[in-house]
C-alpha cells in the first residue's frame, strides 16, 4: 500500500480509530466492527475468489498485528517475569 492509498483512506479510518482509542470497546464490538466493515467491502461480490482475498487479508493482518504488537509485549514481560522454556533438554 503506497502513500496514495493511505491520503484516501486515513480521512474515513482516523475517527474510527480515534473513537476505538478513548473508549473501552468489548471483544464482541471489535468482531461487529470488523464484521460490517468486511460485510460492506464484499457485498454485491461475493465470489469465492473475493471472500477468499478477504481471509487472506485478514490472515495477514493478524500475522502482521502478530509480530508488531504481540511479541514485543511477550518479549517485555519474558524480560520482567522470566521465561516459562527455561530447560529445554
Amino acid at each position: 500500500m503506497g502513500t496514495r492509498s493511505k491520503d484516501l483512506l486515513d480521512p474515513h479510518l482516523t475517527p474510527l480509530s480515534e473513537f476505538l482509542e478513548g473508549n473501552d470497546i468489548y471483544a464482541g464490538e471489535l468482531n461487529y466492527i470488523i464484521s460490517r466493515i468486511l460485510i460492506s467491502y464484499t457485498r454485491g461480490r461475493e465470489t469465492y475468489e473475493m471472500l477468499n482475498t478477504v481471509i487472506g487479508a485478514l490472515e495477514a493482518a493478524k500475522l502482521e498485528f502478530y509480530r508488531r504488537q504481540v511479541v514485543p509485549y511477550e518479549d517485555e514481560k519474558i524480560a520482567l517475569n522470566g521465561d516459562i522454556y527455561l530447560d529445554r533438554t
